[in-house]
């Protein structure tokens, strides 16, 4: 399984030949580095929240245009694209098959923000090896101890970086892909992310130091 990064939390998943894009949110398209024409071969879309970070409608318009893509997403987000006359399936709790991924998904408590109201948030366990709890810390979520990967917001006005890294310390990955970075310059991100990774080699988790478009591991 290949996981490609498309700036902070835009992800395409590759399985034997299947992409799934998950988040193509504002952030990405912001100075135009990412495009739609990237993702003109994905085959579905999962959007997790209704911030715009996670959903930008524009954007997500033109990849399905271009695409054919089904878009998979909750409630919330389901009524928000469809006022833009984008269709979606539901998928909001249970496991679920899409092309050669299992996704099992699951309601997820979205960090407080500041004057802010709480979105619905779906998270996932994608083919029982990477834990994405997109913008959640929750402690119910360190019930997978050695996921193989977990999917890991690493800036954000919700959470410095202790808290941060002690959620990871707790849910003990095996190796952490660093996302929700979309705030920060290069010089920035690389500091920190040689920082994160220094902490998180004392416990024998490897921290991905990726951040750039197209940057891409396998798991």
């Amino acid at each position: 399984m290949k996981i490609t990064k498309y700036l902070h939390s835009c992800l395409v998943f590759e399985l034997d030949g299947y992409k799934l894009l998950f988040d193509p949110g504002k952030f990405s398209f912001a100075e135009g580095q990412v495009t739609p024409q990237m993702f003109a071969d994905v085959d579905s879309i999962i959007i997790t929240h209704i911030h715009p970070d996670h959903l930008d409608t524009e954007n997500l318009k033109a990849i399905v245009a271009l695409s054919k893509a089904t878009i998979y997403t909750n409630t919330q987000v389901g009524e928000t694209i469809a006022k833009e006359g984008l269709a979606y399936n539901l998928m909001e709790q249970g496991t679920y098959n899409i092309g050669p991924f299992k996704l099992d998904a699951f309601p997820v408590q979205h960090e407080p923000l500041l004057d802010n109201p709480i979105p619905q948030m779906t998270g996932f366990l994608i083919n029982d090896k990477v834990l994405h709890p997109v913008d959640s810390m929750e402690t119910r979520l360190t019930k997978y101890p050695n996921i193989e990967l977990l999917l890991l917001v690493t800036m954000a006005p919700f959470a410095n970086e202790l808290r941060i890294a002690g959620f990871a310390d707790r849910v003990m990955p095996k190796q952490v892909l660093p996302v929700h970075d979309g705030y920060a310059k290069d010089f920035f991100i690389e500091q920190r992310y040689k920082n994160y990774s220094l902490h998180f080699n004392k416990a024998g988790i490897k921290f991905h130091e990726i951040y750039k478009v197209g940057d891409s591991i396998t798991v």
